[in-house]
């Protein structure tokens, strides 16, 4: 792999990749800040994603945004892990320490809790809090919520033990519970969709009984349409319902911040994507 030296190179692994808003996202946020760099797109084989990471580290590239669905592999190859990364199981994000060492970072959950409390004035601290799902998308988001001291998280899942390995997993850190989707009836503060469902335009089975006016639902996934997720809140009177599009540009901002130390203001690639879309 060639890499450009004379401008720091960053870049988004997958596969596939050609639908990634990555490289528009920190392209905007180059220009927005003033830093000089190049972001571009790598399609990685699937069976030699650290051979992938390990040229362009190598070849002097500064830092990698990793996607499905090599989040795992990244998280097994790195010599050093955060905190949050450690317990997320998986890595969104790449850089080289002084030691030319790898190190992983998941910048997933602080995307999400940035997008609700900062984007849209959203409090979670003493608020119940019900995700749903328990894969890989919510663990990874599970440390950050918890640092904002919710009142409880309740999650639910349609195989109940794999919710309460999460609630194993993260146990001492908050208030955590784990349920099936038909133990739910009661309204909750906070609904997150963590479930990969809305891509397919399916629900969970969940009960009307969850939502009042005064829920705010939160899906992870966008599209350029509401989801059906959050269309069934509307229809239950919801107070507000939000899509992960603000999670998505949240999450490059903070792996902008770990590879550049600028904070950059996402509002203006926010309004674009939105336009773009």
């Amino acid at each position: 792999m060639s890499v450009n030296t004379e401008v720091d190179q960053y870049a988004v692994v997958g596969n596939p990749i050609h639908h990634s808003k990555s490289p528009k996202i920190h392209g905007e946020f180059a220009v927005l800040t003033g830093e000089k760099l190049e972001y571009s797109a790598i399609q990685a084989p699937i069976d030699d994603f650290s051979g992938t990471v390990h040229s362009f580290f190598g070849n002097g590239g500064k830092g990698l945004n990793v996607t499905v669905p090599f989040k795992e592999q990244a998280w097994s190859l790195s010599n050093e892990l955060s905190d949050r990364a450690r317990l997320a199981g998986a890595v969104n994000t790449l850089y080289s320490n002084e030691k030319g060492e790898i190190c992983g970072e998941n910048t997933d959950g602080v995307g999400l809790v940035r997008d609700l409390t900062i984007n849209h004035k959203i409090t979670l601290a003493d608020k119940r809090i019900l995700i749903l799902g328990a894969g890989g998308a919510v663990r990874g988001v599970l440390l950050p919520i918890l640092e904002q001291n919710p009142h409880s998280i309740t999650i639910a899942n349609r195989t109940v033990a794999k919710a309460e390995q999460l609630v194993e997993l993260f146990t001492g850190r908050g208030e955590l519970i784990a349920c099936g989707f038909s133990d739910l009836d009661e309204p909750f503060d906070i609904i997150i969709n963590g479930t990969s469902a809305s891509l397919q335009g399916d629900l969970p089975p969940l009960s009307d009984g969850l939502v009042n006016d005064n829920t705010v639902t939160y899906d992870m996934m966008y599209a350029p349409d509401k989801t059906v997720f959050n269309r069934w809140a509307e229809s239950l009177g919801a107070a507000q319902t939000f899509d992960g599009l603000g999670m998505l540009v949240e999450q490059a901002a903070e792996s902008f911040y770990i590879w550049r130390k600028v904070r950059v203001d996402t509002q203006p690639v926010l309004a674009m994507l939105r336009a773009f879309d």
